[in-house]
């Protein structure tokens, strides 16, 4: 545990990749197969649930610490991270040092695999009484630094300044292998342990796992002219459509469906498993999974009344079918085929599509040149598309985000003028400071809520306006301010829609904030017609 609230440490207070990549490599190096592996499951995203609930801890630090609510709500204000106020107002562990005052501090040497195994995931099964007292006692033995990881790991939210590319490249510096390999052997459904690291780092492994999916293939937004690509003869061209990203695999007779966020899926979409039974074994199939009804997709929002349901009766599978829009052939025959040309593997694709509701391939744009794809493009919310995916032909299916064979030529965002009405303190980091805001729009003289926002300003204007904030609130109810309307904001988002959850009427999609407009009154923001409008150009 001692090791890794080091190497937490060091990576939060770097920005240089090759400082991280050292940092991990050092670590992963000396570590125990069995924390390594833990190690990397975390670094990597993966956590477990919220062990139990943040008014909980927080009630058990104070009793702990001795400090009354309110002081712990004003450090918590002022430190701005949940887990980092807990251990810093925590006393000094009675085992960090011996009678001397020498360090100490014997469980902080255990293993992390003990930790987490032994200590932190019985947690969930236990009353509260039990786990206050083995809370308690693990502060005890931590130091300040070790608390602070351990509190994260407790609440589920472990975050530090890495990325998953990081850990690989740190993985395969170590191991020697690819970063590729290494990418593909960390995706799916594993669990950590030292016999997971031994074969994570094994030179040859027979593949085990029949469910794991590869990594997927990311595009980046087009920059500049869409000329500088050159000949758009080098370019596939497909739209870019507007669903779940997701890899359908059949293997040994069975069928696994993974998301982009390695989410298994499996058993959600009947359809398409009924599809995938008439794939020939060892097929993997990149796409986007879509509501897709009589040839055409319905708005993301039908998607949302599939997902999360325990129980798909007659009526929603008829309401809200899904379809896998595919658009590229990661395995055949139970044999990689990444490396193969785009063109190759598409021809494959078709070869091999079954004739079914629940596929459909996305289709190719023709045009001879980039103004007559220009031209067609201008059609992407007619077809309910988001624009076009550019796929330089003969490339191979890499991994991750790479730029120079992929790119995303989207359509302009939807965006209305809309003024600020509600703030309230944001969350970790900028828990001091108002970063949730909610903007309304004009309806028969009064701001009606529209939406809500937290991205697209720049550290400096958030604090402008943290600052209007606290010297316009006109009312609070609990943490939400009601400001007095003179902000106004270029609200941009995706898509539009009716919804009778919303009191607009209306619901986006993605809403960020592209500009504060400094050049507009309040009474100048849009209003409801101007959302109409765009209702009815959505729906031409």
């Amino acid at each position: 545990m001692k090791a890794f609230a080091e190497l937490y440490r060091k990576l939060d207070e770097t920005t240089s990749t090759n400082a991280k990549i050292e940092a991990l490599t050092g670590y992963l190096r000396a570590a125990p197969p069995g924390d390594a592996a833990w190690a990397v499951h975390f670094l990597i995203g993966r956590r477990p649930k919220r062990l139990l609930e943040s008014r909980k801890l927080a009630e058990w630090a104070m009793a702990e610490a001795d400090v009354p609510e309110w002081l712990f709500a004003d450090c918590y204000h002022a430190v701005g991270d949940f887990a980092e106020t807990i251990a810093l107002l925590l006393p000094a562990s009675p085992s960090a040092s011996d009678a001397a005052g020498r360090p100490a501090d014997p469980a902080a040497d255990l293993p992390l695999q003990y930790w987490v195994e032994s200590r932190l995931l019985p947690l969930a099964q236990s009353d509260d009484a039990t786990r206050r007292a083995r809370l308690i006692a693990a502060w005890r033995e931590m130091d300040e630094a070790q608390r602070f990881v351990w509190n994260k790991l407790i609440t589920g939210e472990f975050r530090v300044g890495v990325s998953q590319n990081l850990v690989v490249r740190a993985i395969a510096a170590l191991s020697g292998l690819s970063a590729g390999t290494v990418s593909h052997r960390l995706m799916g459904d594993w669990q950590p342990s030292a016999a997971f690291w031994r074969q994570l780092e094994a030179p040859e492994v027979a593949e085990a796992d029949i469910s794991r999916p590869y990594p997927f293939f990311l595009a980046y937004p087009l920059e500049g002219d869409v000329e500088e690509l050159g000949d758009p003869a080098g370019w596939q061209v497909e739209w870019k459509w507007d669903g779940i990203r997701a890899q359908l695999i059949r293997r040994q007779s069975s069928v696994f469906l993974w998301s982009r966020g390695e989410e298994l899926m499996t058993g959600r979409f009947p359809e398409l498993e009924a599809m995938a039974a008439l794939l020939p074994d060892g097929t993997a199939i990149d796409g986007e999974l879509l509501p897709w009804k009589d040839g055409a997709p319905l708005p993301f929002a039908q998607m949302q009344r599939r997902i999360g349901r325990k129980a798909l009766g007659a009526r929603i599978l008829a309401d809200v079918p899904v379809a896998l829009m595919a658009f590229d052939l990661l395995e055949l025959g139970g044999q990689d085929v990444r490396e193969r040309p785009l063109e190759w593997r598409r021809a494959q694709l078709e070869a091999l599509a079954p004739r079914s509701a629940a596929l459909a391939l996305s289709p190719v744009v023709e045009a001879a040149s980039w103004e007559g794809l220009r031209a067609v493009r201008g059609e992407s919310r007619a077809r309910k598309v988001e624009g076009f995916m550019l796929k330089r032909r003969g490339s191979p299916y890499r991994v991750g985000r790479r730029r120079g064979d992929w790119w995303k030529w989207k359509i302009d965002p939807y965006s209305v003028d809309a003024v600020l009405i509600y703030a309230q303190p944001g969350s970790g980091r900028r828990a001091s400071l108002f970063t949730d805001y909610t903007f309304g729009i004009w309806e028969q003289g009064k701001l009606v809520p529209f939406a809500k926002a937290y991205s697209g300003l720049s550290d400096e204007e958030i604090r402008a306006v943290d600052e209007f904030v606290r010297r316009n609130t006109i009312q609070t109810f609990g943490p939400v301010h009601a400001v007095k309307p003179e902000l106004v904001f270029e609200l941009a988002f995706e898509g539009i829609q009716l919804s009778s959850r919303h009191r607009s009427g209306i619901a986006v999609r993605f809403p960020r904030m592209a500009r504060w407009r400094h050049d507009k009154r309040a009474e100048e923001a849009d209003s409801m017609d101007t959302i109409r409008a765009l209702l009815g150009r959505r729906e031409s």
